[in-house]
């Protein structure tokens, strides 16, 4: 099957394919890891009601251009966000919509992780519904050994998919975590071969697409009501703590080291 990443506009953050009843989202700054900057981050939590809009979309595989599924947030972006409390505002604002889009959207999301799912990226992979990683790529959620608090997808979701502990040691310590070891502790469903992860899912998404429609938006409802209960409970304190996180001077000092780094 072709990619259908191959076609993608470079000018486009975020863009959008249709395979019959497939939809495939692909995060599109590949020359950055697919990390988001405004423009990916504000697409992002606009995507998921477009595509609840659409009635011809049964199923949605998401995945990133290049090597990289995605390397969470731009750090330009994140400095932004440190100086001005608008931008920061507006951020955790997209960020809950991110968060309920995702966790609401009728049509069953597949995530092809086709490279590194690091921090946004790797609350991208938790909210979707199938999640599909190649055997090279790994997950990764630094924020916490970043100064931020994880407040994005991973310590509201992760405890509803693998044990507490699990969920404790790997976001509070921000280790990586590998393709195998994902699948082991329940953060993902399968490992498929390097290259291979897209071609699956969007054959996966047409599976899901030739059953009843209305006994698949039904059912993933009701296994996503936990879900929707953790987000409702949770994200609002959450986003406010991460909030919180760009006042502190652990994280402002890691940041600039960070930008040091990569401007060198």
């Amino acid at each position: 099957m072709n990619d259908p990443r191959n076609g993608a506009d470079p000018e486009q953050a975020l863009t959008v394919a249709a395979d019959g009843a497939v939809r495939i989202v692909t995060l599109n700054r590949p020359q950055a890891f697919n990390a988001a900057d405004e423009v990916l981050h504000g697409e992002l939590a606009s995507i998921w009601r477009e595509l609840d809009a659409d009635p011809e979309a049964r199923a949605i595989v998401l995945t990133g251009a290049g090597g990289a599924f995605s390397g969470g947030g731009d750090l330009h972006l994140l400095q932004r966000m440190t100086h001005n409390t608008e931008v920061r505002a507006a951020i955790m604002a997209e960020a809950a919509d991110i968060v309920r889009g995702m966790t609401s959207v009728r049509a069953p999301i597949i995530a092809a992780v086709n490279g590194p799912a690091v921090g946004l990226g790797c609350s991208l992979a938790s909210m979707s519904d199938i999640v599909l990683v190649e055997e090279q790529a790994y997950f990764a959620d630094p924020h916490v050994a970043l100064g931020l608090v994880a407040a994005d997808g991973g310590a509201v979701l992760w405890p509803l998919l693998t044990s507490l502990l699990r969920a404790k040691e790997y976001i509070l310590l921000g280790d990586r975590l590998s393709a195998a070891d994902a699948v082991q502790i329940g953060v993902a469903n399968r490992v498929v071969p390097t290259g291979t992860s897209v071609g699956a899912a969007i054959a996966l998404g047409h599976r899901v697409a030739a059953l009843p429609p209305q006994a698949v938006r039904e059912t993933k409802a009701l296994l996503n009501q936990a879900v929707r209960n953790a987000v409702d409970s949770l994200l609002p304190g959450a986003l406010a703590a991460e909030s919180a996180s760009f006042e502190e001077p652990a994280f402002r000092a890691n940041l600039e080291n960070m930008l040091q780094r990569k401007s060198g």
